[in-house]
């Protein structure tokens, strides 16, 4: 008999959750051509990712999606170079199909078109629907008439939570860590004590409002108004804490 790891049961999608467009053709004429299972993962979060982009045009690049935690978790034990290669060929394979588009560029500076699909060092892939307006957006990158709403990442390695840091917190208590939610923690360990941070992550859990924004109202309001253990009638102001001096930042005390 085949033993099979019982994994534990979706707790459900929480109220308020964020969601992401996903154009129906995929549905009615993409889905049942796709065979390739990394493939179908890649897509899906591609779309997932250029949703959190802003600005035109939204595009994400390979070397982003390299550090997207989830994303090699699902595509290769351990989100090791097997994930990677999943990731990759999977990517080529949307791409081929005309489901994405894609171009080579330059990382170092302003980036400009690279000829060829090497990765090689200092170069970058920008991945973009195959919509007409991204269409368009790729001929006029291509002909520099207009320019990237960003700079290009560095590669980097996936996101990783080692024990005991704010990062295993989130996901222990909020959901998987992207490299945008990472920078933000980053941020606000700066900010805030980190007893204050795994509060706010617990305090969210509880509400059953698994998002990082959620927290961080928790975090500003408390830096504002102080917890609500704290004593009645007492300044949260008061004292060399890291919540005293950043209130006192915020209301401009001398």
């Amino acid at each position: 008999m085949t033993s099979h790891t019982l994994k534990p049961r979706f707790a459900g999608f929480p109220a308020g959750a964020h969601r992401t467009s996903i154009p129906n053709v995929f549905f009615s004429e993409l889905l049942a051509q796709i065979e390739d299972e990394a493939e179908l993962r890649v897509t899906l979060y591609v779309f997932y990712a250029l949703n959190r982009r802003k600005g035109y045009p939204r595009f994400v690049t390979l070397n982003e999606l390299r550090a997207e935690a989830p994303l090699l978790a699902s595509l290769g034990d351990g989100g090791g170079a097997d994930a990677v290669a999943n990731l990759e060929r999977g990517l080529d394979a949307a791409i081929g199909r005309g489901t994405l588009l894609s171009l080579d560029m330059e990382t170092p500076g302003s980036p400009t078109p690279q000829a060829g699909r090497g990765q090689g060092v200092g170069s970058d892939r920008l991945i973009l629907t195959n919509t007409a307006s991204d269409r368009r957006a790729l001929d006029q990158i291509q002909d520099g008439r207009i320019e990237l709403g960003r700079a290009l990442p560095p590669a980097r390695a996936a996101a990783a939570s080692p024990k005991g840091n704010v990062f295993q917190l989130y996901e222990e208590n909020i959901g998987p860590l992207t490299p945008i939610v990472a920078e933000e923690l980053r941020e606000a360990e700066a900010l805030y004590p980190v007893e204050w941070i795994e509060e706010a992550f617990r305090e969210s859990a509880l509400q059953n409002k698994r998002s990082w924004r959620y927290a961080e109202a928790i975090l500003k309001r408390w830096a504002t108004e102080g917890r609500a253990r704290e004593k009645a009638g007492r300044d949260p102001g008061e004292g060399n804490s890291a919540r005293a001096q950043l209130l006192r930042r915020l209301r401009g005390d001398s």
